[in-house]
């Protein structure tokens, strides 16, 4: 089935554009899904399988490691990141030059047809997938790692200097050190329904995957694994963040932190980031290699850009300098200069960009060249990968823009949460400890918009909030001010430019979550 398709296919390439190509693509795929009503219900069955095949990928030989790497994996999340990736996905496949060659690759890999990915999946068939084929020899990649292929025995015996065969017996290997950790197997697709299995005592979701989903015929296995990449990358920078920011909480629970201790969470997100880089290298392209590795150059440089805080040293005294003398003067105190407030925010949506709207960013473009989108194209197909980048960048920003509104609000909440019926407090409404910014001396878009109505902030921003009662002088002034409004409004602005940029994709239920996708960020609550 799938050589007569790429026969056809490699004929009218020849003889039409590739929009009919498209056309002719969607039209031979499976029964396309009714119209979901969030994002996540054209994808969910996906994202379920895609936590739960992610666990084996982050299996330790101590058992301490294994549940600080899993450890915010197995708490509910949004998921909005691979969710991008796969939209972006499944969005634009089949219009670049290579689909037909990445697909023939992934049949390869896998060895079953396209057409048979899913059920595969389900019942266990195929040879050992490509994407787990380590790119240098097991053993030594896996010395000593019991919950990773590997033949050798353990690491207190003598090293053969030749390498054991793919088929010698691992009878020897030690058991699993941890009853929780999902056995590791030789197929990702085979892993499907034993990680299920395992995981169903700490994830309420359903994991089994939907064999008559037609998105398994459109996402190829690459795409799956890049968004366990992203999704690995970004929980290695929640492992880290709560580490640098002291944060109780996360997701509504104890931080890694927490629970396990700074030094734990630390060696849990490098070993995070250590999996991933893994599972990235073996994607077998230079491009998305390249575009997701440089997103922890930018994670970092956004951190320490975060260190010096939104506002520049010499525009925040200045600010402060001429706030002082008015006080002294008994002057009504001048507002900041335009060159200040526009040096703030250039380095607040730079520090935004490098800490969450990068990962988004890349990795929906990678996901967009992973499917075939090649540099040499021309036209109109050039343009996919920069409409994924453009779209994860703005929506990005939007979401982080919300993200510091919910930091405000969540404060509102605790101040009120005695008077409501349900009891829930700001904390539990976000989900991480209300008002955080401005403990850990961080001016944020609502701050920033209050230093333009009210002068006095300049002069908290300068000193980072770190004087008893800056930090509730600081809520007032943002309270008597527009700037969770403003906030708000300037993120819908980046969701909206979100939304324009997919105005070339063809039509499909994917683009309508891409869009619904936008919309939903400016609108969440937490």
């Amino acid at each position: 089935m799938y050589s007569r398709w790429l026969a056809r296919a490699a004929a009218k390439k020849a003889k039409a554009p590739r929009t009919s190509a498209f056309r002719s693509l969607t039209t031979e795929a499976a029964t396309k899904p009714p119209a979901a009503s969030s994002p996540h219900d054209l994808l969910s069955s996906e994202l379920a399988t895609l936590r739960c095949t992610l666990l084996p990928l982050l299996g330790a030989g101590h058992p301490v490691l294994s549940d600080v790497a899993q450890y915010y994996f197995r708490h509910p999340s949004k998921q909005v990141r691979p969710l991008i990736v796969l939209l972006l996905a499944q969005a634009t496949n089949g219009l670049g030059h290579g689909w037909a060659r990445k697909l023939e690759e992934a049949e390869k890999g896998l060895g079953v047809p396209q057409a048979d990915w899913n059920l595969a999946a389900v019942a266990g068939d195929g040879a050992e997938c490509y994407l787990d084929q380590p790119l240098t020899r097991r053993d030594v990649l896996t010395d000593w790692n019991p919950h990773l292929p590997t033949h050798t025995a353990a690491f207190g015996e003598p090293f053969s200097v030749f390498p054991p065969t793919l088929d010698a017996s691992v009878e020897g290997e030690p058991s699993p050190s941890s009853s929780t950790t999902p056995a590791r197997t030789t197929n990702p697709l085979q892993r499907v329904a034993s990680a299920c299995t395992t995981s169903t005592a700490s994830s309420s979701s359903s994991c089994t995957p939907s064999s008559t989903s037609g998105l398994a015929h459109t996402i190829l296995p690459t795409q799956i694994r890049l968004a366990q990449v992203v999704e690995m990358m970004h929980t290695a920078s929640l492992l880290h963040d709560d580490v640098i920011d002291a944060s109780p909480l996360r997701r509504g629970s104890p931080s890694a932190p927490s629970r396990f201790s700074n030094k734990r969470a630390v060696l849990g997100g490098n070993f995070v980031l250590g999996r991933a880089s893994a599972a990235l290298a073996r994607l077998g392209d230079d491009e998305a290699t390249e575009l997701i590795a440089s997103v922890l150059a930018n994670l970092v440089e956004g951190e320490i850009l975060q260190l010096r805080e939104v506002v520049g040293a010499a525009e925040a005294e200045a600010a402060a300098q001429a706030t002082r003398v008015a006080e002294d003067e008994g002057k009504t105190q001048p507002p900041p200069s335009p060159e200040a407030v526009r040096a703030a925010w250039t380095v607040y949506l730079q520090k935004t960009y490098l800490k969450t709207a990068s990962l988004m960013a890349k990795g929906a473009r990678a996901s967009v060249v992973l499917g075939g989108c090649e540099d040499a194209e021309e036209g109109a197909a050039a343009q996919w990968k920069d409409i994924a980048y453009a779209y994860g960048r703005n929506l990005g920003i939007a979401f982080q823009l919300v993200d510091d509104v919910l930091d405000y609000e969540s404060l509102d909440a605790a101040d009120v949460s005695k008077k409501k019926t349900d009891g829930k407090t700001g904390e539990e409404t976000l989900g991480k400890p209300a008002g955080a910014d401005l403990q850990l001396g961080l001016a944020t878009g609502p701050a920033l918009y209050a230093w333009e109505e009210h002068p006095a902030m300049g002069a908290l921003i300068a000193r980072k909030f770190n004087m008893p009662g800056d930090v509730d002088m600081a809520r007032e002034l943002v309270a008597r001010s527009s700037g969770v409004a403003r906030t708000r409004e300037l993120a819908l602005a980046y969701a909206n430019k979100a939304r324009d940029v997919l105005a070339p994709l063809p039509p499909s239920p994917a683009k309508d979550a891409l869009l619904a996708l936008a919309g939903k960020v400016v609108k969440r609550k937490s």
